[in-house]
């Protein structure tokens, strides 16, 4: 009988407790009407059942939430020895920084790891450091203006309104809601303040596209491909939330917008656009070092320009969230999917 490769399915969820299960008269508060059905469910059992679900492909798995303990994680790479790490850990100490040195810390221990390396995650937990390098490539962004986190700063944007207010470091949509979206000096000013005091860090401002939202999944490491683009529909958005992606609409299934971006996936998009879209997305990936999965979000405006908005290494793996969602487009069942993200890793390791 074959050796089963050991994969660890490292986490870290430090407090289970703000999980609290939505209580069916939150529910029935809505008052609108649900697009998507509001489960109680938890990160926590969502990476339990996803460890279930790899297991099934013949791997030996063993699910671990770090829980901001660095001896527990070194101890589970010293005992375990992994073959592979399927690396969801995202933050540590309550600091998204520090994502790119657990990555680090897999390289210094020589341990194969899914997803982005440490130089990948660290240019694009920067928006400003991606950006910059996306202009110096050629590849359009929205014009934009940082203001860092300093007393009596004086706010004077010369880009044209509407703008998005977005914190500098942050990603999951943190930080975004729908007062980001600007339209004059005195909201700007407030919104920009807003993100010095709650989050300590610079503002990103940025001129905001009008215009399609599309959500670009790259899989592979040496040989990469573009799965079939999603897109996020706003038809249906009320006039008083903006069309965006907000965190709500990302993470709260009692927010209106969470059941008003509702994915289309493939996007009809002309056959010439869809070539250029995917060049973009492919040089995206390989200019920011990007590796395994990442998602590259992007705006069509109406004229046809296509501006990156941002790329993200390790995006939400979630049965049925953006980059799975393209990935059952293509063909490839859930489980196979994961698989997939083990097996670069693994080939990595080998080398």
């Amino acid at each position: 009988m074959a050796i089963k490769s050991k994969v660890l399915l490292l986490y870290n969820e430090t407090n289970p407790e703000l999980y609290i299960y939505k209580s069916e008269l939150e529910k029935s508060n809505l008052n609108f009407l649900p697009y998507f059905e509001i489960e109680n469910v938890t990160p926590m059992d969502e990476y339990e059942q996803m460890g279930k679900r790899i297991a099934t492909l013949g791997y030996n798995v063993t699910c671990l939430n770090v829980n901001d303990n660095l001896d527990l994680l070194l101890e589970a790479l010293q005992k375990n020895k992994p073959d592979v790490v399927f690396n969801f850990v995202e933050i540590f100490h309550g600091n998204p920084k520090l994502e790119m040195n657990i990555a680090g810390l897999f390289d210094l221990y020589g341990v194969s790891y899914t997803g982005a390396p440490p130089i990948a995650l660290a240019t694009c937990q920067n928006k400003l450091l991606a950006k910059k390098i996306l202009v110096a490539n050629g590849i359009q962004t929205p014009a934009f203006e940082i203001y860092p986190n300093t007393p009596n700063i004086k706010i004077a944007s010369k880009l044209r309104y509407p703008l998005i207010v977005k914190p500098l470091f942050e990603d999951a949509s943190v930080g975004i809601e729908n007062a980001s979206v600007v339209s004059d000096l005195k909201s700007l000013k407030k919104r920009i303040l807003h993100v010095h005091n709650e989050f300590k860090q610079p503002a990103l401002v940025e001129e905001f596209i009008e215009g399609r939202e599309l959500n670009v999944s790259v899989l592979g490491d040496k040989e990469l491909a573009v799965l079939p683009i999603s897109e996020i529909d706003f038809s249906t958005m009320p006039d008083h939330l903006e069309n965006i992606v907000s965190y709500q609409a990302k993470w709260d299934p009692l927010h209106e917008s969470y059941h008003k971006t509702i994915p289309i996936c493939p996007a009809k998009l002309p056959k010439k656009l869809l070539t250029k879209i995917e060049k973009i997305a492919l040089k995206t990936f390989s200019i920011l070092h990007l590796r395994d999965y990442a998602r590259v979000d992007m705006r069509l405006a109406p004229d046809g320009e296509v501006y990156v908005l941002e790329a993200n290494p390790n995006p939400d793996l979630s049965e049925g969230a953006g980059f799975m969602r393209s990935a059952e487009a293509a063909g490839y069942p859930y489980e196979q999917a994961l698989g997939k993200l083990i097996e670069l890793a693994l080939a990595r390791g080998k080398k």
